[in-house]
């Protein structure tokens, strides 16, 4: 088990930047979310083995006299597998209310025995990312691309702007982020609508690929897929991912203060 990582799992969902202009909605004035969101996901391994558990909270809050969402993203594991591989992960992101812009990240985080601790503030006016290691006790500026995102909040900003509307099968959305010290491209490709068994009932999905690197962790690039939720809220429903050994599954298992209504085509 210390050879999966079961934190990137995690990560995907305290993540989902700039996606491409014509998938963006020229009026965000509906937000997808509020102050008070909270999500609850189990994770299971191989499709039997409990393995974990994350959370996501949104709250609000201020950064330097600035209005902020401000979300906690947790996850840890759970049962047997904790004892062979032990996670406690947490991410925080400062984002603007408005603009789903980041102003402060955290990632503090223990997988395995891997840990790092490390807050960056953004300069969106300046393109920077002043990072700070204290782990290593180490702080650096890095370059950023234009309007970049965190790995938390491209989440958000994708679920607040993307017109889902306007995709065909086969489109394919680019975010940027920065990622501990470096611009990461991360590229999300729509599958098409599906229907999912959720513990909520029936609920209409859309369903994604986010692209992932092949290697030690993942089989391929095209490892993971993600289901959200065909309505206004776009609630993050499952992933899975094809590891390297095994599989792993998050699926919603409990979720309140929802913007819009949960739409449910046959309930349990």
């Amino acid at each position: 088990m210390n050879k999966i990582k079961l934190g990137i799992l995690i990560i995907f969902f305290t993540q989902m930047g700039i996606a491409q202009s014509h998938f963006m909605k020229a009026n965000t004035s509906e937000s997808a979310f509020d102050s008070g969101e909270w999500f609850k996901f189990k994770m299971s391994y191989s499709g039997f083995l409990k393995a974990g558990n994350a959370t996501l909270t949104l709250k609000e809050s201020t950064f330097k006299d600035k209005d902020v969402y401000h979300v906690i993203g947790k996850g840890w594991t759970t049962g047997m597998i904790k004892w062979f591989f032990r996670v406690k992960d947490r991410y925080e992101s400062y984002f603007d209310k408005h603009t789903i812009k980041p102003y402060r990240f955290i990632r503090n985080i223990d997988e395995g025995g891997h840990t790092k601790d490390i807050e960056i503030e953004f300069d969106q006016e300046n393109n920077k990312a002043f990072v700070n290691d204290k782990k290593h006790n180490e702080k650096s500026v890095f370059d950023t691309r234009p309007n970049i995102q965190d790995m938390v909040s491209t989440f958000y900003y994708l679920r607040n702007n993307l017109d889902t509307e306007k995709l065909q099968k086969g489109d394919e959305v680019r975010v940027d982020m920065f990622f501990d010290q470096e611009n990461y491209g991360f590229k999300l490709k729509y599958l098409g609508e599906d229907t999912i068994n959720t513990d909520f009932g029936i609920v209409e999905a859309l369903k994604f690929r986010p692209y992932v690197m092949a290697g030690r962790v993942f089989k391929e690039e095209e490892s993971l897929t993600l289901w959200v939720s065909k309505d206004k809220n776009k609630v993050p429903l499952r992933i899975k991912a094809d590891l390297a050994v095994g599989s792993l599954r998050a699926d919603l298992e409990a979720f309140k203060g929802l913007k819009h209504p949960f739409k449910i085509v046959v309930n349990r």
